[in-house]
């Protein structure tokens, strides 16, 4: 039988062992959480990779597509038979349209030259429709069929059938209607012809040559620019009437649009 010395050396030596045994379990612990610990750091590092290129390569994507698609995208609608006439010539582009700066109309008629203004900043469309047409000569030979002078002031123009019943083979609707300006139209305005239906524009305008009551006319019109020469022409027609009792017809003096012309773009 073991004395007590020996006995206590015994179970120094089981509790050395056992603690020996929990130290080196622990280390074993600690390993593996480090290696664990490390692969989520490494997973993480991966993951906010990816995350940084695909967020990085989606704003680019995102620019590109915005710079692409720069500019008003305008809508021209078939016109059907219902819109009255129709001179077929194709239809304006719809997209990277101009939407700065001016751009200058000439027009040479019987009665002198009368140029104006295009809006494409505040009408790109109208304008992109006008220089459009302009391009294909559809203004070319034609006449300014209809003329006002009483309560509403303008000379009326583009036509190709001269009867006031035919346009382009599309309609498009208003855009940058004068509701805050009094008068809406003044003297020198170019505004766009439209029926009742709302996507009715083609490629009738109006040449204002007095201010026109507010009264008499509502802001239901596109603008689309401004006379910079020629207006003094359509006040001496105005001064010698419509064919007609009513104010509304036909001018006297005839004004017969030879040739039309529009200054390039700026680039």
């Amino acid at each position: 039988m073991p004395t007590k010395d020996r006995q206590r050396q015994l179970a120094r030596a089981k509790l050395e062992r056992q603690m020996a045994r929990r130290a080196a379990a622990a280390k074993r612990r600690r390993q593996t959480q480090a290696a664990v610990g490390a692969g989520i750091a490494l997973l993480l590092v991966v993951v906010g990779a990816v995350f940084l290129v695909v967020n990085l390569s989606g704003d680019d994507d995102k620019d590109t597509t915005t710079e692409a698609a720069s500019g008003p995208t305008c809508t021209y609608q078939k016109a059907d038979s219902s819109t009255g006439k129709v001179k077929d010539v194709g239809q304006p582009p719809t997209s990277n349209i101009p939407d700065t700066g001016t751009r200058t109309v000439t027009m040479t008629t019987s009665v002198g030259a009368i140029q104006f203004t295009l809006d494409q900043a505040n009408a790109p469309c109208t304008s992109n429709s006008l220089a459009f047409l302009i391009g294909k000569k559809f203004y070319d030979k034609t006449s300014c069929h209809r003329m006002t002078t009483s309560g509403i002031f303008v000379l009326q123009c583009g036509d190709p059938f001269g009867d006031g019943t035919g346009g382009p083979a599309y309609r498009y609707g208003t855009e940058n209607l004068p509701t805050n300006q009094h008068p809406p139209y003044p003297a020198g305005t170019i505004a766009m012809a439209k029926s009742s239906e709302e996507i009715s524009v083609g490629s009738q305008f109006f040449i204002v040559y007095k201010d026109i009551p507010e009264e008499a006319l509502g802001a239901e019109y596109t603008v689309v620019g401004k006379v910079t020469k020629g207006l003094d022409l359509v006040e001496k027609v105005a001064a010698k009437g419509v064919e007609g009792s009513t104010g509304d017809g036909k001018p006297k003096q005839a004004v017969n649009i030879t040739t039309v012309t529009v200054s390039p773009a700026a680039s």
